[in-house]
């Protein structure tokens, strides 16, 4: 993941995933900003009345349980799928399956063609 992403429009989340939030969050999201999580419903939240995902305000960043201060989420949102296993950042939340989706209609790389750091848009 890149640290700098767009989060979808609401009518896209709701299009996609079949929920969205109630009102419309930041687009434009950086680590520490809060913004829209997708995730599996919890048992006890759930009847057969209830859609089996939900959508939720997060930070995005991990932050580990024993992280001291919350600006560690800065720095710890890219997890590799070969490493999350054994990483002590990752391990914890992996070993829990404690995962969800960020979803994003575009982010953001940096062009370096010209020496400078360019923020270049990607998106389908």
């Amino acid at each position: 993941m890149c640290s700098h992403y767009q989060a979808p429009e609401n009518e896209r989340l709701l299009e996609g995933f079949g929920v969205a939030p109630e009102t419309q969050m930041p687009l434009d999201l950086w680590p520490l900003y809060l913004g829209p999580l997708i995730r599996m419903r919890s048992e006890e939240d759930s009847d057969d009345q209830t859609p089996e995902l939900e959508v939720v305000t997060g930070q995005f960043g991990l932050l580990p349980f024993w992280a001291k201060d919350r600006k560690y989420g800065r720095h710890s949102y890219n997890c590799r799928s070969e490493t999350g296993s054994t990483k002590p950042t990752f391990k914890s939340a992996w070993k829990k399956s404690q995962k969800c989706i960020i979803p994003a209609s575009a982010f953001f790389e940096p062009d370096w063609r010209t020496g400078k750091a360019i923020p270049t848009r990607i998106t389908l």
